[in-house]
């Protein structure tokens, strides 16, 4: 039986959204050209399906600031992905929980650079939270690791 040209549309258009649904998420960073593990970091997020694109600024606080991320929550470098903001060596996993759920929220931050995060490996890994952060700078608990 052969296929009408209505068919064949709306198997072309089924299969494009299936291609634009496993697009990989693309993650726009912003960090320091001399930051070894700025490089670990989004080399952990390649390794997680993500497309990344990196900036290197002069000014990391300035580029935070920028995206409204709070100081206080500051870290090596700062992202954007999916219309969030991601502070520090969040892991990869938190960021899709995070795309996959679209809380209203500003975004994510692993404040200052704990040792075990992506990209600062460690065989002295210590406990850390992925905070989610609120427009108005309020945080709660995203994740433990």
């Amino acid at each position: 039986m052969a296929l009408r040209p209505l068919s064949y549309l709306l198997a072309a258009l089924l299969a494009s959204s299936a291609a634009w649904a496993t697009a990989p998420a693309e993650v726009e960073v912003f960090k320091s050209p001399h930051c070894g593990c700025c490089k670990g970091w989004v080399e952990h997020l390649r390794q997680n399906g993500f497309k990344v694109t990196t900036h290197d600024v002069n000014d990391v606080p300035a580029a935070r600031a920028k995206l409204g991320m709070p100081d206080r929550l500051g870290s090596c470098h700062t992202a954007k992905v999916g219309g969030y903001v991601v502070e520090g060596h969040v892991p990869a996993a938190d960021i899709q929980h995070l795309l996959k759920e679209k809380p209203k929220a500003l975004g994510l931050a692993v404040p200052s650079m704990p040792p075990g995060s992506p990209g600062m490996e460690s065989p002295k890994p210590v406990p850390y939270d992925t905070l989610l952060v609120q427009a108005d700078g309020s945080t709660r608990v995203f994740a433990h690791h």
